[in-house]
């Protein structure tokens, strides 16, 4: 007898069942994750990957104002020049992988004030003028090193 199935959002088909019945999950990608590192960005400090490549997706960490020659956060630069280091840091971590800030489907950005919302903004549309990707923005408590902004990305290969 043919199992229902569900296609998530991550392009994975689970079979819908019990285990008691012998259901198990089925994926169509593959299992297999490979960590992206880019000389260009600053490194990971902690137990986490600049980036993750799983299938035809790209899963990017969130990127501070760090800048990656000297790991020192631009801690006295305006939000403006946080969010350029941000999306630059990204953009090198898609370079290693042979992406560009086109191949972004999704970013979550983290602000430190969103009364800074409309500064930030200005600055993220110059770096996705095309097609830019959908976006949750929320307002945190505090970030990594005092920093103003944080985003994060998800991109897919085409």
């Amino acid at each position: 007898m043919a199992r229902p199935a569900l296609l998530t959002g991550l392009g994975f088909v689970v079979a819908l069942g019990s285990v008691a019945d012998g259901a198990q999950a089925q994926t169509t990608a593959s299992n297999t994750k490979q960590v992206i590192a880019s000389p260009n960005a600053p490194a990971a400090g902690g137990p986490y990957s600049q980036a993750i490549k799983a299938g035809n997706m790209v899963f990017l960490a969130g990127q501070l104002a760090v800048d990656p020659a000297t790991n020192q956060l631009l801690k006295d630069a305006g939000i403006e020049d946080q969010t350029r280091r941000a999306l630059d840091n990204l953009k090198a971590v898609l370079e290693a992988d042979g992406l560009t800030m086109d191949h972004i489907v999704s970013t979550t950005v983290f602000l430190k004030d969103m009364n800074e919302f409309g500064k930030m903004n200005e600055v993220y549309a110059t770096y996705f003028k095309n097609a830019p990707p959908a976006r949750a923005t929320v307002e945190v408590a505090r970030l990594p090193r005092d920093g103003k902004v944080e985003i994060s990305a998800i991109a897919v290969r085409p």
